[in-house]
């Protein structure tokens, strides 16, 4: 279903409906009086650290589509193998600062990031290339991704540090799966075994439900829909256990075949 392909100017409308509700959540569990030095499942973040993140990705989310517009020359890509240490200390960076301040600001941030991904037209969309700071130049429709991925992710890191049964909102987890396999080829190890195989993923439920066929090489990671029947290892995720798996907030899935197959795909990737 277009619509919730959010890689096609047909899904733009649901992943931005779906990412102001998850930024509505995340703010509604961060503006309590008690919540701002609870733990969060990211390692050393507390809730406070989570929004300094939100602000310090908006924010650079802004020069970006400045530095796109103006047709001025990006800096090289950082990468996302040193993105865990390098956004944890941006994020922390804003500590002296105070609840209300950051609960303001991120608000803020959130309204223009929001008056930038709105107007995007058709060809915008998906051809607009906006220079992302970690992955290098990118389609326009990856930072309404971007900003999915840090609503609706930290949104269940904040939950999981208060302790209590909870779940990833569907919605964003159908949205998310066309993604994660993005994530996982920008994440392979430097020193993974590349020795070339190939494994299938069925993700069984939600509106990107279906088999893709996964192939390592030297190469790195390539992918395409597919039937998977013939492969030697199949691992199946519903749509939240994928996401939580590639952003290595869980080690879910089932593997139907050859487990030492579908451990190596697993142990592959460093986690963000």
């Amino acid at each position: 279903m277009s619509e919730w392909n959010a890689m096609t100017y047909e899904g733009k409308d649901t992943i931005l409906r779906v990412v102001r509700d998850q930024a509505n959540q995340m703010f509604s569990l961060a503006e309590q009086p008690d919540a701002w030095q609870v733990p969060t499942a990211c390692e050393n973040w507390e809730v406070r650290d989570v929004i300094g993140h939100l602000v310090d990705t908006m924010e650079g989310y802004f020069k970006a589509f400045e530095v796109a517009r103006s047709g001025a020359t990006p800096e090289n890509a950082f990468g996302l193998l040193g993105m865990h240490e390098r956004a944890g200390d941006s994020a922390q960076a804003f500590r002296n600062l105070s609840q209300a301040e950051m609960m303001s600001r991120v608000r803020a941030d959130q309204d223009q990031m929001m008056g930038i991904l709105e107007p995007l037209g058709a060809d915008e969309w998906s051809s607009m290339i906006v220079p992302h700071f970690y992955m290098g130049p990118v389609p326009a429709f990856i930072y309404a991704a971007g900003q999915l991925m840090d609503y609706g992710v930290h949104t269940w890191d904040i939950r999981e540090g208060q302790g209590t049964a909870h779940a990833l909102s569907a919605d964003a987890a159908d949205l998310l799966v066309p993604f994660m396999f993005i994530i996982w080829q920008s994440t392979i190890r430097p020193d993974a075994d590349r020795t070339p195989f190939t494994i299938g993923i069925n993700v069984t439920t939600g509106h990107n439900a279906g088999t893709t066929r996964v192939s390592i090489s030297e190469n790195g990671m390539s992918y395409e829909p597919g039937s998977v029947d013939d492969l030697p290892a199949v691992i199946e995720f519903d749509a939240g256990s994928m996401v939580l798996t590639a952003f290595g907030r869980i080690r879910g899935g089932t593997v139907r075949g050859d487990q030492a197959i579908a451990d190596r795909f697993l142990n592959l990737f460093h986690w963000i």
